[in-house]
Formats: structure tokens, C-alpha cells, sequence
């Protein structure tokens, strides 16, 4: 095993790693938003829009991540060229991201819902004798206790992410893995490579697991 190759290799890995990070945070921060509207739609009393928050999160959950990327990458340029009637070029980093927000979603609307569902139901009984609309009770009374008790869930799903990032070499997409994987190839050192990658996701993703972890001790007390 030769590990020499890898330090001068760093800023190319770097630069994958960014590719990675952003994909990561966008996904989330879309993921969540799409996924909180989801499930207030779950939860609301109109059945209309409740099947359809739960149609779709059932249609997510049932099929794989690498396939969503593949079919958002062909799909996207053909669903603008339908909305704007021209072509519009759309790379491969937008079509990932979409696909992350969207794929994400179903899963942070489960725990979203689960974390509404977890705050007593007389709280909103109590906002609504004091005049307050469903609208501002869940938006400065239900949702923050909610988003306090979901933080550790948040970022265990966000764990998963972070891994599944990775999948974006099949559109072609540079992210750390496929850095390190080409890199290795062109030094012929492609086992070493894939081993320190191996590493950087096994520290990254277990620092932020033993976070997670006091995180849910100290929101437990």
C-alpha cells in the first residue's frame, strides 16, 4: 500500500469535497422546507391534501435514490422546455439538487409530522381560546417546540445524505468519492484512494453520530 500520492492530490479532493458539502446543504435546506409543508398538509383536516402529502411520500420511499437522480437528470430538461416552451440547459449539479430536495423531503416530512404530533394537543387548544389563527400557533408555538425535539432526527437523516451524495457519479457530477476514485486511477493508486475516502466519510459521519447523540442526552433532560 502507497499512500504517497494522496497529499499531492489534496485540492482536487478538496474540491470534491465542496461538490459534496453543497449538494448536502442545499438538499437539506430544500428537503426541509418541501418536507414541512408536506407535513402540515399530512396534517391537516382536509383529506384532499392529506392523501397527496401521503401519496407522495409513500411514492418516494419505495424507490432508490440513484434512480430519482437518473430520472431528475433526463426529466428536468424536458419538464422546462414543456413550462418555457425552449430549450433550457440544465446541468448536472442543478438536477442533483432538485432530486435531493425532492427525495429528502418524504423522509423529513415523517419526522417533522412525528415531531408536531409529539406536542401536547392542548397547547393548541390553549393558543386558539387566546385568539391566534392555525397559521401563527404553528408558526410560533407548535413548529419551534417541534424543530427542538427533531434537531437529533434532522441530523441523522442529514448523516445519510452526506453518504448518499455519492451516488452523483452516475451523472457525471465530481463530488469527493469520484475525486478520489479518479485520482486514483490516473496514479494507479486506486485502492489506496478509495480506502482514505472510505476514511474521511467514517470520521465525518461518526463525529457528527456521537453529536447526535448529546444532543439527544441534553434535549432528554
Amino acid at each position: 500500500m502507497d499512500f504517497s500520492g494522496i497529499i499531492p492530490a489534496l485540492p482536487g479532493l478538496w474540491n470534491g469535497m465542496l461538490m459534496t458539502l453543497q449538494l448536502m446543504a442545499m438538499g437539506i435546506v430544500g428537503g426541509i422546507v418541501l418536507g414541512t409543508l408536506l407535513a402540515l398538509m399530512r396534517l391537516s383536516p382536509s383529506k384532499l391534501l392529506s392523501r397527496i402529502a401521503g401519496a407522495y411520500v409513500n411514492y418516494f420511499r419505495s424507490i432508490p435514490l440513484l434512480l430519482v437522480i437518473t430520472w431528475f437528470y433526463l426529466a428536468v430538461p424536458f419538464v422546462l422546455r414543456w413550462i418555457t416552451g425552449q430549450d433550457t440547459p440544465v446541468g448536472a449539479f442543478t438536477s442533483c439538487v432538485v432530486a435531493f430536495m425532492m427525495f429528502e423531503a418524504a423522509y423529513f416530512c415523517e419526522i417533522v409530522r412525528a415531531g408536531v404530533q409529539s406536542i401536547a394537543k392542548g397547547q393548541m387548544g390553549a393558543s386558539q381560546a387566546l385568539g391566534m389563527t392555525y397559521s401563527q400557533t404553528m408558526r410560533l408555538i407548535i413548529l419551534p417546540q417541534a424543530f427542538r425535539k427533531m434537531t437529533p432526527l434532522l441530523l441523522q437523516q442529514s448523516i445519510i445524505l452526506f453518504q448518499d451524495t455519492s451516488l452523483v457519479y452516475t451523472v457525471g457530477l465530481v463530488d469527493f468519492l469520484n475525486a478520489a476514485r479518479a485520482n486514483g486511477d490516473i496514479i494507479g493508486q486506486a485502492n489506496e484512494f478509495l480506502l482514505f475516502a472510505g476514511a474521511v466519510y467514517f470520521v465525518i459521519s461518526f463525529s457528527v453520530s456521537l453529536l447526535v447523540k448529546r444532543l439527544q442526552k441534553r434535549l432528554a433532560v
